[in-house]
Parts: structure tokens; sequence; C-alpha cells
């Protein structure tokens, strides 16, 4: 079978940041997934579960209400890897275009006074929540994304190397 994109990525050099993980056309028009990724993979541990489903309903409430943004957003959700989220948008902007709605996003959760969406009707595990924790983990990645504005590497992924034979063959690491 052949490697999925998103194995391609070298999750030993990621760092922190924004980054384009798939472009899709669906007959004319683009679709594109971002890499939002908080944490170093391997690295550091893991976003907090109660932290990532707080700032799932955060972000995702405050995107669908963003003026600007509300129509070109199609998804906000975790990583199953628990170090970010994926954001799906319509059309094909780098990662810098989306820097200052992916920020802005990050900084809203500061404000919050509770998580929306967490009443058993609205959602599947509704206990499971942690505002506070969500503020600094949001807090966190709002101010390294402010540091590093000018690091090119919070918007490009670092790729693997794969060793292929001549008759096309690939060596994978596992």
């Amino acid at each position: 079978m052949k490697l999925i994109e998103s194995f391609s990525v070298d999750h030993m050099r990621i760092v922190p940041g924004i980054f384009t993980s798939r472009v899709d056309d669906l007959g004319g028009h683009s679709v594109t997934t971002y890499d939002i990724r908080l944490k170093r993979p391997n690295r550091e541990p893991v976003i907090d579960v109660g932290a990532m489903h707080s700032l799932e309903h955060l972000i995702a409430t405050f995107l669908r209400n963003d003026p600007d943004w509300k129509d070109e957003v199609i998804y906000w959700g975790p990583m199953g890897c628990l170090t970010g989220f994926y954001l799906i948008l319509k059309g094909g902007r780098a990662p810098r275009e989306i820097y200052d709605l992916v920020l802005r996003a990050f900084k809203s959760v500061n404000d919050a006074q509770e998580v929306p969406g967490t009443t058993p009707e609205n959602c599947g595990h509704y206990l499971m929540h942690n505002l506070e924790m969500a503020k600094w983990y949001a807090n966190e990645f709002a101010a390294y994304l402010e540091a590093n504005a000018e690091n090119s590497n919070i918007f490009e992924y670092p790729r693997t190397k794969r060793l292929v034979t001549d008759d096309g063959q690939h060596f994978f690491d596992s």
C-alpha cells in the first residue's frame, strides 16, 4: 500500500506550528487540511484529554462564528496522537495566510467563562472537559506562535527521507 502523506512527515523533527497537511481538489474546488501542531510528537507530553476536548469545543465555536471565516470552515478536530488539531478550510491558502486566524482562535480561549456544548444532549462525553488546562495550553501555543512568527519552521513540514531500491521498493522505519 502507498504510505499516506501525513506519515511522510518526520515526527521526530516537527515543531509546533501551522502546516499544510494536504490539499484536495473536489471537482474544481480545493479543500485544505491544516495540521495545527501544539506539541512536539514523541518528545513532549501530549495534551491533557479534558483540555483537548475543551479546546475542540471552544475553537470550533470560535471558528464557526468568526464573521470573516465561518463560511470557509469545514472541520476542526483533534489528532488521535493528542499533539494537535486538524483544521479543514475551503480553498488553498498557505499556512502563513491563516496564521492570524489560528492565533486569534487560541487567544480567544482565555476569555472563555465556560465550554460551549457541554450538556449530555450536546456532547458525547460532556464530563470530560478541563477549561483551566485548555486556557493554559491555548496561552502557551499563542505565545509560541507570536514568538516564532518569522520562523519558517513553524510553517513547513520536515519530511522523512525514504530509501528506494532500483526497482522502486520503499524501505520504511518500522
